[in-house]
């Protein structure tokens, strides 16, 4: 049995908690470690340990954190397939699903790369006669990371690169069901020369969450998970005065338009709708489609579903299990609750034969047409493989159905018009969107973060949000006198 603990001041260590979770093989259903639940003394020491490395590493030349950004970028890169590994043992996505997270991951560690120009400030001379002013963007301090279960690299690496690039020391939680990847995240950053106490991983639950919330120490806590989580997140961190961005869950829409090349939207339903099957914050589970093309357009969903293979991420197969036994079951009753409300199961994922232990948690992919606005596989966020059509008559009722969501996370639209993507965009009420493009996750120099109830705070992650996140503000007013100057006037400060 795998006995997975902390990793603090730059070693692997046990903590005083005597609970612990169980970590499984989602393929096979095997309880494959166990990982020890931080206490609120636990986490105090990480958090010490932060403390100490954020008084050094500030002060770390720009040319020393590059450095170090660099080099842990080969590691990851050198290594990416065993990192890929490790993802699909705990959270099951297929290995080639896997990969691809760890190349956005590797995408943001390159921009982390270049912080010195993210970093430079802004001069003006002679503001006043002989005076000049300039302003610094300097670290915070000690922040935190708390992670989700559905991209155990990628999430980290949209913040932490980022964090200690800018001078911070970062305490990382990640999820406890796939605890193992952030753990070879920060060995591999100390091997790349970041000092002990620099990063930190305290693995944990709700407890660790809200020890890193309630820390006087921490000055900051980016989070990623549900909408519910997300917003206790942001109320208890704010009430303590930290500065928070906590990204919540999410719905969200493709809207096909009847001049769409819907082989092309059938593609990106399939692949947006079942990807790392289902549990992905920017999936897509609701299909909006403008009639008279819904017909054809299910019908051309249904056929490629038909030739998907759910099974063992590790057998080539096209979308693995989910995470755990208690995830399936409740993704499994939205099913039922469907099919319940009146909506038409096209494909019926409990009917999956996975190529897979049969102990393993699968469901297979599941298409919904007919789905209206009340009904539950609609209204609330399933993360899993379930994609929802809704047949509407105009490309304002798609709009008006798409704002009218309590999130605002991402959405696309598929389309030929170019003037109605362009209204689109205008029009729809989201943080991300798609013209064509089914999933819109910008790159990482441009910032990740939704509207509504799918983001609490100001700023984004990574790009130049995630810089400003990290930073604050300085502006110096400077006056150096030369020889020429003296006496004495005690009149109001005037510009002259």
């Amino acid at each position: 049995m795998n006995l997975i603990g902390h990793f603090v001041d730059g070693k692997r260590v046990g903590g005083t908690s005597s609970r612990w979770g169980d970590v499984f093989d989602p393929a096979t259903g095997l309880r494959t470690g166990a990982v020890e639940l931080a206490s609120a003394a636990d986490v105090a020491v990480a958090v010490q340990a932060a403390e100490r490395a954020a008084r050094t590493w500030r002060n770390a030349s720009l040319a020393r954190r590059t450095a170090v950004l660099f080099a842990f970028r080969e590691l990851v890169n050198s290594r990416r397939d065993q990192l890929a590994e490790v993802i699909t043992a705990e959270h099951g996505k297929v290995l080639a699903d896997a990969a691809g997270e760890v190349q956005r991951g590797l995408e943001v560690i390159e921009y982390a790369c270049g912080i010195p120009s993210a970093l430079r400030g802004g001069f003006s001379e002679n503001v006043s006669t002989e005076v000049d002013s300039y302003s610094l963007r300097q670290p915070l301090g000690v922040v935190a990371v708390i992670s989700p279960f559905n991209f155990p690299v990628m999430v980290p690496l949209w913040f932490v690169p980022v964090a200690v690039a800018a001078g911070n020391a970062v305490v990382l939680k990640p999820s406890e069901k796939d605890p193992s990847a952030a753990l070879l995240l920060a060995e591999w950053f100390a091997e790349a020369g970041l000092p002990d106490g620099v990063l930190n991983v305290v693995n944990g639950d709700a407890e660790a969450v809200d020890a890193l919330l309630d820390h006087p120490a921490v000055r900051a806590v980016s989070f990623v998970g549900s909408t519910p989580v997300a917003r206790h997140v942001y109320q208890r961190g704010t009430a303590t005065g930290k500065r928070v961005q906590a990204l919540g869950g999410a719905k969200n829409h493709m809207v096909v338009l009847p001049d769409a090349d819907l082989d092309l939207a059938a593609d990106a339903a399939v692949n947006a709708g079942f990807g790392s099957a289902g549990e992905r914050c920017m999936a897509i589970s609701a299909l909006v489609a403008v009639e008279p093309v819904a017909d054809e357009l299910v019908a051309r969903i249904a056929q490629r579903m038909a030739g998907l293979r759910t099974g063992d991420g590790r057998r080539g197969c096209d979308m693995g299990p989910l995470v755990t036994a208690a995830h399936a079951a409740k993704v499994r009753s939205y099913v039922a609750a469907g099919v319940r409300a009146g909506a038409v199961p096209v494909v019926d994922g409990r009917d999956v034969e996975p190529d897979g232990d049969p102990d393993g948690f699968w469901l297979g992919p599941t298409l919904f047409d007919h789905v209206t606005p009340e009904m539950s596989i609609y209204t609330d966020e399933i993360f899993g493989p379930v994609l929802s059509v809704l047949r509407v008559g105009s490309y304002d009722e798609a709009v008006e159905l798409v704002n009218a969501s309590p999130y605002g996370n991402g959405t696309a639209i598929f389309t030929n018009d170019g003037g109605a993507a362009r209204r689109f965009q205008h029009e729809v009420e989201v943080g991300m969107v798609g013209i064509n493009v089914p999933i819109p996750v910008p790159m990482a120099y441009y910032s990740f973060g939704g509207w509504k109830s799918s983001l609490f705070g100001d700023l984004h992650a990574h790009g130049a949000d995630g810089v400003a996140f990290f930073t604050r503000g300085k502006v110096v007013t400077s006056r150096w006198l030369d020889p020429r100057h003296g006496g004495v006037n005690l009149g109001f400060p005037t510009q002259t």
